[in-house]
């Protein structure tokens, strides 16, 4: 990808700009199976769900699957203004009433509580620090109800080794926008990369008026650091699953996903 030397690049938030791109970079990911699957476990574990939230939400995909299965009163949150933004024009565009709200999840409030709480395609990678994910999971405790679910999957080191090979130098485009991926995996820092250069085109899509640079960083957990981290909270572990079966997770587990029963009292 060249741009123009004139065009100076612009650092920004994550998710600020992508949020445009979002949805194509995202179009092979098979959003039903995997609310599907999410809609199984709940209804494995949960016998009465009617009150769900979602965090890390994007830009509503899995939310506005699982309210097609069943009848669910949903919310769901994300810390990208952008983001959200995309999802409401998307649930609009589907006459969906959830309700779409910016939240960091490292500082949740809500004076709603849930049945079930989720959150998908690795977003608690984006805690880089043990403190992180425990206000996390603090305060998803918070705001679940008694007996209530806490969903979330994270991705290993095994998934950086194998992902990094197909999503470096990747690059696409939609509509006035084109990105350029480059991706990497430190395993002695326990961190993956992936950098973003963005660039914004006039109308002859060739111009290019505006160039972006995003850079996501996340935290790469293995299986027994997280259930080391689970082991400082009160939440009892229903289950740990691989991929997308509800088959007991190990450590060669490329993606997790943690089911955990809040046991406060009324």
């Amino acid at each position: 990808m060249q741009t123009k030397e004139l065009v100076k690049t612009e650092q920004t938030e994550i998710y600020s700009v992508l949020a445009h791109l979002y949805d194509t970079l995202m179009q092979d990911v098979d959003y039903e199976m995997w609310a599907d699957f999410i809609d199984e476990v709940i209804q494995t574990h949960h016998s009465t769900p009617i009150d769900i939230m979602e965090l890390a939400c994007g830009t509503g995909a899995i939310s506005l699957c699982l309210a097609s299965f069943d009848e669910y009163n949903l919310t769901a949150t994300d810390q990208s203004a952008a983001m959200i933004e995309k999802a409401r024009q998307k649930a609009a565009e589907q006459e969906s009433d959830i309700q779409f709200h910016t939240l960091d999840f490292r500082d949740i409030k809500s004076s709603k509580k849930f049945d079930v709480i989720f959150s998908v395609f690795d977003s608690v990678n984006y805690l880089h620090h043990e403190a992180d994910i425990l206000k996390m999971l603090r305060g998803c405790e918070q705001i679940l109800k008694p007996g209530g679910l806490l969903i979330y999957d994270f991705s290993t080191p095994q998934n950086s080794l194998e992902a990094v090979d197909y999503l470096n130098n990747e690059e696409g485009s939609f509509g006035a926008y084109r990105y350029f991926r480059e991706s990497r995996y430190e395993p002695a820092e326990q961190f993956h990369y992936n950098e973003f250069e963005i660039e914004e085109l006039a109308e002859d899509g060739k111009t290019v008026t505006r160039s972006f640079n995003e850079v996501h960083k996340q935290r790469i957990y293995s299986l027994k650091e997280m259930l080391s981290i689970l082991e400082q909270t009160s939440y009892h572990q229903v289950a740990k699953y691989e991929g997308f079966d509800l088959v007991d997770a190990d450590e060669n587990s490329t993606r997790v996903t943690m089911v955990l029963r809040c046991q406060k009292q009324q």
